[in-house]
Order: C-alpha cells, then structure tokens, then sequence
C-alpha cells in the first residue's frame, strides 16, 4: 500500500507539471490528507501514507514538507487503495 501512495505521488506530480508548466512553481505542499482502504483492525495508516509524503519531500525538498493527515477506511471510491488529497501554494504566472 505504501508503493500505492508513492505511484499516487508521482501522477500528482504530473499533473501539477503538466498544469503548472514548471514545477518550480510550487512554492510549498501545505496539507495532505491521505485515506487508506483497510481492514478494521488495521493502524498504521500513516506509514502508508509516508509513500505519498515522502515523495513529495524528495522532489520538492524543504517545500515539499507539510501538515498531514492519515484515515483509514473500508472501501474507497473505484476500490483504490490510496487516495490522497493535497493542498499546493503555487507561484503566479
């Protein structure tokens, strides 16, 4: 699940590029909130989420660090594994 978060990272990551233009327009990744699929018994959903959050601070370093959010639930929408929710301060055009 932890692999699923960082291939979640990644498209995030390009999707900001491809919205974006240049990632250098990112000024800071403010707030991520990650919900996990997961049995009921299940409670580390902040290591999977650390899939996403850790990408973000290999690619975006200092600015990729952020507030963070992990929850844990028994179905997700199309039975994805990961979904994430982020919250991004760019730079004006």
């Amino acid at each position: 699940a932890q692999h699923a978060a960082h291939l979640v990272a990644l498209n995030f990551i390009s999707t900001l590029k491809n919205y974006l233009g240049d990632l250098d327009r990112v000024k800071k990744v403010v707030k991520v909130v990650g919900f996990v699929a997961s049995a009921n018994d299940f409670t580390e959903h902040h290591l999977v989420v650390n899939g996403f959050s850790d990408t973000m601070g290999e690619v975006f370093g200092e600015k990729g660090r952020h507030a963070r959010s992990a929850v844990g639930h028994h179905v997700l929408p199309l039975n994805v594994a990961v979904e994430i929710e982020a919250i991004v301060q760019v730079e004006p055009e």
